[in-house]
């Protein structure tokens, strides 16, 4: 099918949903260029962006794009289009990250644009959820939206959950002894109200939940070793409902992969009524992100540690706007 062009307004549309996508720490470290004379959508990485002492491998970077791909696609089912989608096209230019073809509604994928009222709700919750399981039949839907982006995706038992929770302090005790790490994140995470500097990156103040009571929680503590006098305190559920994303290998076009798995499975678990947070700290450190993996399962690489349940929606972080980041040519 010949490519066909599409009006600015339909274009400035697909990457706003696409930049509603998670990135770590909220860089949101990517750009687009849209082509005309193509009717090709291209996904670039913002370099400018990157964190390199908490991801020196841009590994998460990749991750942050992959999920925005997945926005795109399914911004783009819901408006009636089949895009085809070219991971790395171009060997000799690592921040070219993928072209879409936006192709006219062919077949477009239903499944995908039933996702797409989630985009505006889904936001990572950092607050308690309840002691709560999730039923095995949102668990089968959960694994097969990875599955359909080519990831893996499972519930690891109690004895796992707990070496990750170790493992999270592990971590953390690592970044706080790391001056430049702490940098990074104190640059992206905002302790003023987000009001008053009129960000339109990075964390802010609201998004970071209450502070853990008695420590032994899994969510990352963006205000570890700075005042927030106003900030409440509260106790995290005992018993989380952790998931790990993993890939079968572990180079850029795998991370995208994950991403866009993430992305999906963050989608449809807003869908069901799930609120979620990510868990990266682990990660962070190869020797501990190594430590993360199911031993007696096939899941050869952890690309993302998702803590899910059943609680309060978390509050929005900003996002850059469109023109920053789109060019139309």
């Amino acid at each position: 099918m010949s490519a066909e062009p599409f009006d600015e307004h339909t274009i400035t549309a697909l990457v706003a949903d696409a930049t509603a996508a998670p990135s770590l720490h909220n860089a949101q470290p990517w750009r687009f260029r849209y082509l005309r004379g193509l009717g090709v959508l291209r996904l670039y990485a913002d370099l400018e962006r990157t964190l390199p002492r908490t991801d020196p491998e841009k590994r998460g970077l990749h991750i942050g794009c992959g999920a925005a791909l997945l926005n795109l696609r399914v911004a783009a089912a819901a408006a009636g289009l089949a895009p085809e989608v070219r991971l790395l096209p171009d060997p000799a230019d690592a921040a070219f990250l993928a072209e879409v073809r936006l192709c006219g509604t062919a077949h477009p994928d239903q499944a995908l644009a039933r996702l797409r009222p989630s985009i505006e709700r889904r936001h990572s919750s950092r607050h308690p959820f309840r002691d709560e399981g999730i039923p095995a039949a949102v668990r089968e839907r959960l694994h097969d939206a990875a599955r359909a982006e080519g990831a893996h995706l499972l519930f690891p038992g109690a004895w796992h959950v707990q070496s990750i929770l170790e493992l999270v302090r592990d971590a953390e005790g690592s970044e706080a002894l790391d001056t430049g790490i702490r940098g990074e994140t104190e640059q992206w995470a905002h302790t003023e109200p987000s009001g008053t500097e009129g960000a339109t990156d990075g964390i802010p103040a609201e998004a970071f939940g209450p502070a853990p009571r008695g420590g032994g929680t899994l969510v990352r503590d963006f205000a570890a070793g700075r005042p927030m006098p106003d900030r409440p305190w509260a106790s995290f559920e005992k018993n989380p409902n952790i998931a790990l994303l993993g890939t079968t290998y572990d180079g850029p076009a795998d991370w995208l992969c994950a991403g866009q798995a993430l992305g999906r499975v963050l989608l449809l678990a807003t869908t069901d009524g799930l609120v979620a947070s990510m868990i990266s700290q682990p990660l962070e450190w190869p020797d501990l992100r190594w430590a993360a993996r199911d031993p007696v399962s096939a899941m050869a690489h952890v690309q993302m540690v998702l803590r899910l349940g059943y609680g309060p929606e978390g509050h929005p972080s900003p996002r850059r706007p469109v023109d920053d980041l789109l060019d139309i040519v």
